[in-house]
């Protein structure tokens, strides 16, 4: 059982997502902690009527970048965290959760990448003319939103799409997609290769014939 800590910065409607997957059918993971860097995310107040650890660590208290993401560190080290999935976490990660989590972070993000990466993806659709876009789970990597891409969902953008009605059909792909990537993840499924994310077949169960 793999034991996965959530970061969380905003409302939690993807972490939300994860939650019930989980409780629809064991994928092999146990949430165990959501940090938020904001007191008021709407994420805590889920993670707290879930029986989920929510803890709070602002950047505010500290005197750098590095020395709030080593207390992060420190908290999904401490609850014993084997994959970290960011739910609208508005940092970029760094050395040190990279340092002790390479290649066990996973983030969702409203467009196809590596096209519309960073902020206000289903804005940057529209802006571009763009006729399809979607969402994207990828491993994290030391860029913006630049890591091997897990799965991908299109979702065609409409001639009387605003940002608002785009982004909510963006969502529930993102609901969709999130919790198959989490899965895969727990199962063992998912080897990088260079750029390449593979996925691999699923093994025999405890007790099954190989």
């Amino acid at each position: 059982m793999t034991s996965i800590g959530v970061l969380a910065s905003g409302r939690g409607s993807n972490f939300k997502a994860l939650l019930d997957a989980q409780k629809r059918g064991d994928f092999g993971g146990e949430f165990v902690v959501l940090v938020s860097d904001k007191p008021d995310a709407g994420a805590l107040s889920i993670a707290r009527e879930n029986g989920v650890k929510a803890v709070v660590i602002s950047p505010k208290d500290f005197t750098s970048r590095e020395a709030h993401e080593e207390a992060v560190v420190k908290e999904l080290e401490g609850c014993g965290v084997g994959l970290v999935c960011l739910a609208g976490y508005m940092r970029i990660v760094g050395t040190p959760l990279l340092a002790r989590f390479g290649g066990r972070i996973l983030n969702i993000h409203p467009a196809l990448l590596p096209s519309f990466p960073g902020l206000h993806g289903q804005r940057q659709a529209l802006e571009h003319g763009a006729k399809v876009t979607g969402a994207t789970v990828h491993f994290v990597d030391e860029g913006c939103d630049t890591g091997p891409i897990i799965i991908q969902a299109p979702v065609p953008i409409g001639e009387d799409d605003t940002e608002d009605t785009l982004s909510a059909r963006i969502l529930a792909e993102e609901h969709r997609i999130y919790p198959a990537a989490v899965r895969l993840f727990c199962e063992g499924r998912l080897k990088i290769a260079g750029r390449r994310v593979k996925i691999l077949p699923l093994g025999p169960k405890k007790g099954e014939d190989k």
